[in-house]
């Protein structure tokens, strides 16, 4: 696909035009995310580690591996202008920088604002974003020949990121982790979305189709990336694996609930 199918063509900067609703879901979401188990953590005498696994698994969704062919199969082509604000600017920039902070603090217990700055500099995806955003702005596309090869390559990177994660996953029925999954899956499947809801539509009272878009992505599945990340810096791997290997099945129940609900605004 061009990279000018991605560019989205919104000519005001509304509410309601849906520029800053799908961007800012995501970091709602995830802010939320780190205050809730960051304090309910401590009172509870959580590991640091703990911690930071549940904020990288619930706090983020699964906007474009489950996220951009759902809401294409539910809204059409169209609804895929509002899932990539969602994704790109919102939930991946949010796990390249915050979730990479919250990565490398949790794993270390102590803040080291040096060294973490410059593990989200450097983080590959983060690196690849800001150079695709320079390509827009001085718009530069590959040939359709590279094109077409950079999509062949891409379309491995789901395949192998749910190997990944489930060649962790291990079914314990005496595992302690299934009450920490519980809780973070239902903040993830059912509090993140219905937070959103209730701030763009009951509060700002936002009706468009661009809300409805946003509700279902942050209802997605927790994001496999913030799973890998959790796993690559110790934060519990077989949780985060959890995580995402009961997340996605148990997320198309829920999500039927939610485009049930989303269907009366």
């Amino acid at each position: 696909m061009p990279a000018s199918d991605y560019l989205i063509p919104y000519p005001e900067n509304k509410l309601e035009s849906g520029i800053i609703v799908p961007i800012g879901a995501g970091w709602i979401s995830f802010l939320l995310a780190f205050i809730f188990f960051h304090f309910l953590g401590k009172r509870l005498g959580w590991s640091n580690k703990l911690i930071g696994c549940m904020i990288l698994t619930a706090g983020l969704s699964n906007s474009s591996f489950l996220g951009y062919p759902i809401i294409e199969a539910l809204f059409g082509k169209k609804g895929l202008e509002t899932a990539v604000l969602v994704d790109q600017p919102g939930t991946f920039v949010v796990v390249s920088t915050l979730g990479v902070f919250v990565a490398a603090f949790y794993s270390k217990g102590s803040p080291d604002t040096f060294g973490i700055i410059k593990k989200v500099a450097l983080f590959p995806p983060f690196l690849t974003f800001v150079f695709a955003c320079l390509m827009n702005v001085f718009s530069f596309e590959f040939n359709d020949d590279l094109q077409a090869v950079l999509l062949k390559i891409g379309s491995f990177v789901t395949p192998l990121a749910l190997l990944s994660v489930g060649l962790q996953l291990t079914f314990d029925r005496k595992s302690r982790h299934w009450k920490f999954l519980q809780l973070g899956l239902l903040y993830k499947l059912i509090l993140a979305p219905l937070i959103i809801l209730v701030l763009y539509v009951l509060i700002l009272r936002q009706y468009s189709e661009v809300i409805k878009i946003t509700i279902m992505e942050m209802a997605m599945a927790p994001m496999i990336t913030g799973a890998i990340l959790a796993s690559t810096y110790g934060l519990k791997p077989k949780l985060s694996s959890m995580m995402i290997g009961f997340g996605i099945p148990v997320s198309f129940v829920t999500l039927s609930l939610w485009y049930f609900i989303v269907s009366f605004i």
